[in-house]
């Protein structure tokens, strides 16, 4: 990666877009064990704990994630797993800390990034989520700025849609609120030209809203 290039963590991501308005699930930095499980209790269980390292960048293949974790104990040893696990499959990585937030009901997940094109600027994509992403590659692309048009557009296209519909009994994703979430993403690295790339994976898809469950911004 270019010297020049600063990848920002998963708090630092949220924090700045949570400031535009993109709705994200809240997430705070702990730099200890004790802070860890202070802040666990606070948010409520079940929790997740994921490391924050600018050097990691696949936290669940370095060992870096530890989900559903249900009382002070579980964090405690998740939060010593963690550690220990990156430091071995990622030796020298610069560690700020663990990132702790509350579990979220599971729902489809979708994946919303941008990137930049050389010849047309930042390129806003659209897909499936999770895992789904890298083995099917299903997504679009728009070039910003979007408009609502745009928007819907994206997601029709893709050939998970069925999926977003409510396939098979599944709740149905609300279409609009990926929409919105999608334009914001759009206003968002218009209004930030200093961000080179930038990923939302996954993206929970409720009948009712679409919320960042995790988050990472590449800054130029």
């Amino acid at each position: 990666m270019m010297k020049s290039q600063e990848v920002l963590n998963e708090v630092e991501s949220k924090e700045l877009l949570e400031k535009a308005g993109i709705p994200v699930v809240p997430t705070r930095l702990a730099r200890s064990k004790k802070e860890a499980v202070s802040l666990s209790k606070e948010m409520g269980f079940p929790v997740a704990l994921k490391i924050c390292s600018h050097d990691v960048v696949h936290k669940t293949d370095s060992g870096g994630v530890r989900l559903g974790l249900a009382n002070a104990a579980q964090v405690a040893r998740a939060y010593t797993e963690i550690l220990s696990s990156v430091k071995q499959a990622t030796p020298g990585a610069q560690i700020q800390g663990v990132s702790v937030q509350p579990m979220a009901t599971p729902a489809v997940e979708v994946i919303i990034g941008m990137s930049k094109d050389p010849q047309f600027g930042p390129v806003i994509m659209f897909g499936l989520g999770g895992i789904m992403v890298e083995v099917l590659k299903d997504v679009s692309f728009r070039i910003v700025p979007l408009e609502r048009r745009d928007a819907s557009e994206m997601i029709k296209e893709i050939k998970g849609y069925p999926i977003l519909e409510g396939h098979r009994g599944q709740k149905p994703a609300s279409i609009p609120a990926l929409e919105e979430l999608i334009l914001k993403v759009s206003e968002f690295v218009e209004k930030h030209p200093e961000i080179e790339e930038l990923d939302l994976n996954p993206v929970f898809a409720y009948p009712d809203k679409a919320v960042a469950v995790d988050a990472r911004i590449i800054m130029g």
